[in-house]
């Protein structure tokens, strides 16, 4: 598992060759996301069963941690080759990529 700041994360995500995914529950990504595909991180071992393991995915979340753990059980539980964590996660998006983007 890598952990990424989030310039590089959106530098990677602009080729498109990877599966981006904000693992918050859906009131907070109502509340505010940058796009990602949001599967919350109850429904992620289901989500990702029938994916290609060898597809790079970057995983955000509020702050990152929740994004480690689920790294974390990816990698192990699933096998996936390339997990990728936003550093500091919708809060290092709105810091380093999208300033207009509203936390409170």
């Amino acid at each position: 598992m890598k952990c990424w700041n989030a310039s590089r994360c959106k530098e990677l995500l602009e080729k498109g060759t990877v599966l981006a995914l904000d693992i918050r529950e859906p009131y907070e990504y109502q509340h505010v996301n940058c796009g990602f595909n949001n599967v919350p991180m109850a429904s992620l071992i289901e989500f990702l069963q029938e994916k290609d393991r060898s597809t790079p995915l970057v995983l955000l979340c509020q702050s990152g941690k929740r994004a480690q753990a689920a790294g974390n059980l990816i990698e192990t539980e699933l096998g996936f080759l390339e997990v990728i964590i936003v550093e500091q996660g919708i809060q290092g998006w709105q810091m380093e990529v999208d300033p207009s983007l509203k936390l409170d």
